[in-house]
């Protein structure tokens, strides 16, 4: 088998030789470590796939083929003022300005949003926001077609990045800024919303429309709208106001002949996941093991079958030895067992991580899987 039909006969519950060894990415400091340390080039160093041959991994799950669903064109990085410590307000790629300093690579404090309000809606969002050709270059995709077919089909599942429906939204707003929208102008709230989704729908669309039926193994999105004890959007609101863009995105994807849809989005997503199974996204990625003991366990008791993972493994053990690996590893086999759940590391391979730690991890999961 390759990969790609490993990973597939996996998630759909259906037999395979050996599970894929899938990551989810490296910090850069990570990389430079080992490369400081002579365990990598400079070369390998400067990307998360070449890091990750050298480890012996199989893939990125997240790694996929895009889609122009963002700001168009994008805010351009503008430093705001600079202070004698070395500090700056910058403005970033979505009109936010951000405490900035020199090696801190951290989330950073938020200072200031343009959308606060209508004016600030229409004035600078709004019109970045319109479906235009050039989100979906008939040539590229044609292009990124033919790389697909050549290249990656047997290395991992083709995968489509379909974007985000209410992460970008807390992105430009912040989390108090969506809040003080929803409280404030309701109206506004689920305009911005819409505009997201029609958007996001209409590339798909445009995008498939050019693309062979069944190219794509799956599709991913993107929201981080969670934080340790539950989500940062009304679950209700959410479930009314987003959940159908959700789900006529995911019935568009099935036409072409996509039926999994992954998606990325961090924190305690427990009140959450029922509206987005409803709505067709059935795999979840990651699950925040290391952070409170997320699983795949209870969830698939409580969701059934349809419910899959990637994710789940706690990469707090490359910190420690190889009998901490061993016994992660030894707590994932039954999960594996339940079917339709992949192992990765949640999140990218901090910095605390040992080489040889996380080249034994490999080397055992090939082994144990």
């Amino acid at each position: 088998m390759t990969n790609r039909e490993r990973a597939l006969a996996a998630l759909r519950y259906e037999p395979w030789d050996h599970l894929p060894v899938v990551h989810f990415g490296f910090w850069e400091e990570t990389r430079r470590k080992w490369a400081a340390q002579g365990h990598i080039t400079e070369k390998e160093a400067r990307s998360d796939r070449g890091t990750a041959l050298r480890l012996g991994f199989d893939f990125e799950w997240g790694a996929c083929a895009g889609t122009g669903t963002g700001l168009r064109p994008g805010f351009t990085r503008e430093v705001i003022r600079e202070f004698p410590d070395g500090t700056r307000h910058v403005r970033n790629s979505h009109g936010v300005v951000e405490l900035e300093k020199d090696g801190v690579t951290s989330i950073r404090q938020e200072i200031s949003h343009l959308l606060e309000d209508r004016a600030g809606w229409e004035a600078h969002y709004l019109p970045r926001l319109q479906y235009t050709a050039e989100r979906v270059p008939r040539d590229a995709v044609k292009r990124e077609i033919k790389r697909l077919e050549k290249n990656d089909r047997d290395e991992r599942p083709v995968g489509l990045f379909i974007g985000s429906l209410y992460g970008c939204f807390r992105d430009w707003a912040g989390v108090t800024g969506t809040s003080y929208i929803y409280a404030d102008d309701e109206e506004l709230y689920k305009e911005i919303l819409d505009t997201i989704g029609d958007l996001s729908y209409r590339v798909l669309e445009e995008t498939l429309a050019l693309c062979p039926h069944g190219l794509f193994d799956f599709a991913h999105m993107w929201e981080d709208i969670c934080f340790k004890t539950g989500p940062l959007v009304i679950p209700k609101v959410f479930r009314d106001w987003v959940g159908p863009h959700y789900k006529r995105m995911t019935a568009l994807l099935k036409q072409h002949g996509t039926g999994l849809v992954s998606l990325d989005c961090d924190g305690c997503v427990d009140a959450l996941l029922p509206i987005w199974l409803e709505n067709g996204v059935n795999v979840m990625f990651p699950m925040e093991v290391g952070t409170w003991g997320a699983s795949i366990a209870p969830w698939r008791e409580q969701y059934g079958r349809e419910l899959r993972g990637v994710g789940g493994m706690n990469k707090n053990v490359f910190s420690k030895d190889f009998d901490a690996i061993d016994e992660e590893i030894e707590r994932l086999r039954p999960l594996v067992a339940l079917g339709g759940y992949i192992p990765c590391p949640d999140h990218r391979i901090a910095p605390d991580a040992k080489w040889e730690n996380v080249k034994y991890y490999v080397k055992r999961m090939r082994e144990v899987f």
